[in-house]
């Protein structure tokens, strides 16, 4: 069996991946922090449930941890890196812009010194559709992503290109995964599909940033695992890859399925648009159709309920979460 180490596997996106990859036959080892960002108990739920797959090793740890990462080197041989740890979001990047290039760089920095050291010469980054701020959708991969609206967006382009370094140095393998606006059961507390069904479920005002009509490429966790998988597994040189969904939809489309699954009618706050936010975002996914056979097959309706029916399910718990500001 093949072994590969996962970063962020407490996460959301970690956490689906490290599943799909598991289902694949693959050893999964999975290392995360448990940043408490957003509350830790999501996070060690979705280990536990990892933990039930007899091919899954956990480490608790940083990947800002130089000697942390060596010793997860040194105990196994990895045949490639999914980096999927990172401080996300564009917002609280404002507020510890420091905090997001200790982890997204010089994290993934570690990374590559420790792949260096061993030999390993494949790996997935998890990037972001942050980074296109400032161009007219639908965003391709060609488009010169150079002026930066956040410093997450900004650590995330400084990681793509020490990553760009290291496959030309030392020929590694490298695919750059942008991802687009991701969502699902189990997600982020931190973003808006899990907030607004959260708030809707308790009654309690929608928070929107601007009146609702901003748009966004909602791509569904498992079609991203999906895509991911496949990514690693044609990986070859370096290659930049947009990962998300090529409809995209409103906030307000968004919400009015939220109503439909729960039954609930929404009520809301509407705020001043924030700066560092994009009012579009859409999806060029060319690219993963020709490279990977890869396109998204759960549309936002269906993702929504999917996602309703998971809090349902888990209502009793999730309920006492307090969300982050």
């Amino acid at each position: 069996m093949k072994r590969v180490l996962i970063t962020g596997s407490a996460g959301f996106i970690g956490h689906k991946v490290a599943e799909r990859f598991l289902r694949e036959g693959f050893r999964v080892v999975g290392v995360d922090n448990f940043d408490p960002m957003y509350p830790v108990e999501l996070k060690r739920r979705r280990i536990e449930y990892l933990k039930s797959f007899e091919n899954f090793a956990f480490h608790e740890g940083s990947i800002t941890d130089r000697d942390f990462i060596r010793d997860i080197f040194s105990r196994y041989q990895f045949d490639g890196v999914l980096n999927l740890a990172a401080k996300a979001g564009v917002r609280y990047s404002i507020l510890y812009p420091r905090d997001y290039f200790d982890v997204n760089l010089y994290g993934t920095l570690n990374l590559l010194e420790a792949m260096l050291d061993k030999g390993v010469k494949k790996i997935i980054l998890a990037s972001t559709s942050s980074i296109y701020a400032g161009h007219k959708p639908p965003f391709r991969e060609d488009m010169k992503t150079d002026s930066m609206i956040s410093p997450y967006a900004a650590s995330k382009k400084a990681a793509e290109n020490l990553l760009h370094v290291y496959h030309h140095l030392y020929g590694m393998d490298v695919f750059v995964l942008r991802y687009f606006t991701v969502y699902g059961p189990s997600g982020r507390p931190d973003m808006s599909v899990f907030r607004f069904i959260y708030w809707i479920m308790k009654g309690e005002p929608l928070v929107i940033y601007g009146d609702g009509s901003q748009r966004r490429s909602f791509s569904y966790v498992d079609d991203v695992a999906e895509g991911t998988l496949r990514a690693y597994s044609m990986v070859s040189g370096y290659e930049v890859i947009n990962i998300g969904n090529d409809r995209n939809n409103s906030l307000m489309e968004m919400i009015s399925y939220i109503e439909e699954f729960t039954g609930k009618r929404a009520r809301f706050q509407f705020r001043e648009f924030h700066r560092a936010d994009v009012y579009e975002t859409h999806a060029d996914i060319s690219k993963a159709r020709s490279l990977l056979g890869w396109e998204p097959e759960v549309g936002l309706r269906e993702g929504i309920g999917r996602t309703v029916e998971w809090f349902k399910d888990n209502w009793f718990w999730i309920k006492d979460l307090k969300l982050p500001d």
